[in-house]
């Protein structure tokens, strides 16, 4: 079995003398510079937001240019990753926590502006910040995968924002509710399922370990 992130490459022919059989991925690969664009766009998406008041039609249409194309770099990233054998240490951290920066820096900008409730940010702040403690709680043993749930709420969370982000009027306000109340829905149920996957994965890993933590 090859190590993750690593290319195998063909084994020696008998009589050969062994040589190292894998190729390290560089740090320095497209999935990774895209992960990194999505942390550099997040200030430049919050100057945006904030411009001429906030509530410019302009601006916010600047705004959710911006943001969409850095949910867009969060997909692409992955994708590659995948595809060209780049995954890294440093994408598995830095992945999650670009998309997490950007998707806290559009919530709270929109509750600061006074157009999303504070309970709804914080719900969903809070849903992140828990799993991501448990990720590196249970880390040593083993890395939980994403779940169907997970990938429809991170794109109904994108859905919602955007649609708070775009000058929609009041007419847009139904069709917001739905699509938010969807993705907070969403974000509980998913973090609870998280949760308890995590605690029985560490209780494998600790019986496994002879019970040690």
């Amino acid at each position: 079995m090859t190590a993750e992130g690593a290319v195998p490459e063909p084994t020696a022919k008998a009589g050969e003398e062994h040589v190292n059989t894998t190729r390290a991925v560089p740090l320095l690969n497209i999935a990774n510079v895209l992960t990194m664009s999505r942390l550099v766009l997040v200030p430049l998406f919050l100057l945006a937001l904030f411009a001429v008041g906030g509530h410019d039609p302009v601006w916010r249409w600047v705004a959710t240019a911006v943001f969409a194309l850095a949910s867009i770099t969060d997909r692409i990233d992955g994708d590659l990753a995948r595809r060209r054998g780049l995954i890294t240490d440093f994408g598995k951290v830095a992945d999650p926590l670009a998309d997490k920066a950007l998707t806290g820096a559009a919530l709270v900008g929109l509750s600061v502006l006074g157009d999303l409730p504070w309970w709804v940010t914080s719900t969903i702040i809070a849903r992140e910040l828990i799993v991501t403690l448990l990720r590196f709680w249970v880390i040593r043993h083993g890395v939980i995968p994403a779940s169907r749930g997970g990938k429809l709420k991170t794109m109904l969370q994108a859905i919602a924002i955007a649609l708070y982000l775009i000058p929609l009027g009041e007419f847009g306000e139904p069709l917001r509710w739905t699509v938010m109340g969807a993705a907070v829905v969403a974000t509980v149920v998913t973090g609870l399922d998280y949760t308890v996957r995590a605690l029985r994965l560490r209780a494998v890993g600790r019986r496994a370990r002879g019970g040690r933590a």
